[in-house]
């Protein structure tokens, strides 16, 4: 009996059956990434570099160079240098054609997370050539190498844009370029073997263990549709981060091997820029701390402020003393060719102004030229009476500085310069320009209404002033709700508008593209047909590269 039993038992033993059974299993990791330009694929991987400023002495400002392709090790090697910085707070300029998405969405988290700014700009560090702009020379030498950041032509496509949405403030300037497209799912599939072992028991095959053996690549597929997951992270994120969904109706537009440039009016409309930068500013300069100093190294100074113009205010009482406002019918280069013309509005608006605005503008008939504006205010319903001429015979509106030839900088619209009759010649530019107080509720009236690199202002008005102020932004179809909601958060005294506001409330509806200036657009009447003057003027207004309102 004992024997029956030992060889049961054996036979048992025997019964257990090993087998080594390859099953081919795919595995569904899903891979989400920003399909990138062909040219993409030699681009190095995204390294930082910390570069002190070489354009100063001491206390030179420091920024976070970031440039390179976007991969899954890239949150890694950013970790690392937050760590390095500890607490200060050194802007991220980034340069990049893309990479993967998941990995954006965490470096632009822990850009939130530590507080940084962002920029889109490329480095140049010092002694290192054109074709090696962060050369490894200039980085060895002292371990702290010094450059200088560049704008023109800098790009942050594909899943960079991400990246850089993390930023507390996001700029760039009109020379740089923004761009997205649709976000590509990349499917892996694997052929996965493995050993198994199975035991009979009471005639039922139990498996006792499983152990991977070998994995081989069974090919991949992709697709730009966002699946539900996908689209949730994307939504969320932009949320998370200020920036609206509208961005991912311009990314899914856009097939993956292209490229669509976010135009910049959009990309502050959207909250992607909370800012351009200005002509002489660059990037990785932080922004500036209310009541820095007028020569600190940082963006968004007031131009007026810096120039040592008072503050603006809402009535002609409280306006600096400044000569009433004048109009000059202005042109830039040979009539008889190529030149363009203006109308340049300086100087305080007082009672008598909106006369003088309809004298001119009876003068030149059926001709809609541009009114370029640069005024600290004044008069409120003075303002209201040109916005209402303007807004009838449908002129577009700007800001700008108008320059005569042979003028001292004291005094740039001389009377000596000034042409005795018909238009007088000189030149307009954005920088540094303002349209500041009730001058603003001129610049609204404008159809277009545009702005490069000038300082807008207007506070809220006074009790009295209430009824009739935010009438007439319904009236110019400006957001008079969010305007009273922002200024209730603000000094009743002044308030200067970052662009991304005065888009967002309507008070202007486009950016001067890159190249313009403020009026500069129109050709003269006698102009000859070419390329800059396309057709002999007209009564109307050419089109304008901006985002509506």
């Amino acid at each position: 009996m004992r024997f029956a039993i030992f060889v049961f038992r054996k036979h048992l033993f025997f019964l257990i059956l090993l087998a080594l059974l390859f099953l081919s299993l795919p595995i569904g990791a899903a891979i989400s990434q920003a399909a990138e330009k062909k040219k993409q694929a030699g681009q190095a991987p995204m390294r930082f570099i910390i570069v002190r400023s070489l354009l100063c002495m001491e206390d030179c400002p420091e920024w976070i160079s970031a440039e390179g392709r976007i991969t899954t090790d890239t949150p890694g090697q950013l970790r690392k240098i937050l760590k390095k910085i500890g607490d200060r707070k050194l802007p991220v300029v980034f340069q990049s054609e893309g990479g993967e998405v998941d990995a954006a969405y965490a470096m632009g988290r822990m850009i939130r997370k530590a507080g940084l700014e962002t920029a889109v700009g490329g480095t140049r560090l010092k002694d290192c050539p054109a074709d090696d702009t962060r050369c490894a020379a200039a980085i060895e030498k002292d371990g702290s190498p010094v450059g200088v950041t560049y704008s023109d032509g800098a790009y942050c496509f594909s899943a960079c844009p991400l990246a850089f949405a993390g930023g507390t403030s996001r700029v760039s300037s009109q020379w740089a370029f923004i761009g997205v497209h649709q976000i590509t799912t990349v499917y892996k599939r694997e052929r996965v073997s493995y050993r198994i072992e199975y035991k009979i028991v009471n005639g039922k095959k139990t498996e006792i263990s499983r152990k991977e053996v070998g994995r081989k690549s069974a090919g991949q597929s992709s697709s730009t549709k966002l699946g539900k997951k996908a689209a949730a992270a994307l939504t969320g994120y932009l949320k998370e981060m200020g920036v609206s969904a509208d961005l991912i109706g311009l990314m899914m537009s856009t097939p993956p091997d292209r490229i669509t440039i976010v135009p910049p009016a959009d990309a502050l409309r959207m909250g992607l820029n909370t800012d351009m930068l200005a002509y002489n500013e660059w990037p990785g300069m932080p922004l500036c701390v209310a009541g820095a100093a007028t020569d600190a190294a940082c963006h968004g100074h007031s131009a007026v402020e810096a120039a040592g113009a008072p503050a603006t205010a809402d009535t002609s009482e409280k306006q600096p003393t400044t000569l009433p406002m004048d109009f000059l019918l202005m042109y830039h280069g040979n009539c008889q060719e190529e030149c363009t013309q203006w109308i340049s509005a300086e100087g305080d608006i007082t009672p008598d102004t909106p006369a003088r605005l309809a004298a001119i503008l009876k003068t030149l008939g059926e001709r809609k030229l541009p009114l370029v504006l640069q005024s600290n205010g004044g008069d409120m319903d003075a303002a209201f009476a040109m916005g209402r001429v303007i807004r009838a015979a449908g002129l577009e509106t700007s800001i700008g500085r108008t320059r005569l030839p042979n003028c001292p900088t004291l005094d740039p619209r001389c009377k000596a310069s000034m042409a005795k009759s018909g238009p007088t010649e000189g030149e307009v530019s954005a920088g540094g320009a303002y349209c500041l107080s009730t001058c603003t509720l001129v610049l609204m009236s404008g159809t277009p209404r545009i702005v490069g690199y000038s300082d807008i202002g207007l506070v809220r008005p006074t009790t009295a002033e209430d009824r009739k102020f935010f009438a007439y932004f319904d009236e110019m179809g400006v957001n008079a709700e969010s305007f009273e909601t922002m200024m209730l958060a603000t000094s009743i005294e002044r308030k200067n508008i970052p662009r991304s506001q005065a888009l967002e409330l309507g008070i202007v509806n486009g950016i001067i593209p890159y190249g313009d200036e403020p009026g500069d657009r129109l050709c003269g009447p006698d102009a000859k047909e070419s390329l800059r003057c396309p057709r002999k003027a007209e009564a109307e207004i050419a089109p304008v590269a901006a985002a509506s309102n």
